[in-house]
């Protein structure tokens, strides 16, 4: 199952989903979100939503010294918070900008394709879905 922005025009920047990511962790707050809502331009342009795309070959896993990021078999990575060292080599490796980080942990935040900030889009703009298996992101 992967994480789909369905349609972003929908997005009314209203960001339940990012706070529904972030209580998943048991920490509320949009600094805990592992998906983005950012605006386009103002209100006229309307918002993007960041979320992982779960590559296949992902650079933010190639980028980690420590192997902290395990590729998971069907795409994108689980984060092994006890090996991560906080250098943030995954954040820049990102070329979608979706790894987001915790500053009070010193950790990246990354999707972990769970599907609940699409239960709460009120828009559907987010949709988890079967992984069809054509997207990759390379470097």
């Amino acid at each position: 199952m992967k994480l789909k922005v369905i349609d972003s025009q929908r997005c009314v920047g209203c960001q339940l989903c990012m706070f529904a990511c972030s209580r998943r962790s048991g920490v509320a707050g949009l600094s805990n979100s592992c998906i983005g809502v950012k605006s386009a331009g103002g209100m006229s342009k309307g918002f993007t939503v960041i979320v992982c795309r779960s590559c296949k070959n992902p650079p933010c896993a190639r980028a980690c010294p420590v192997d902290a990021l395990e590729m998971k078999p069907t795409g994108g990575v689980k984060l092994k918070p006890e090996k991560c060292i906080g250098c943030g080599n995954c954040k820049g490796a990102c070329i979608l900008h979706a790894v987001y980080w915790n500053n009070e942990a010193q950790k990246p935040l990354i999707c972990i394709q769970c599907g609940i900030c699409a239960k709460y889009c009120p828009h559907g703009v987010l949709e988890l879905r079967q992984d069809a298996g054509k997207e990759e992101v390379r470097s």
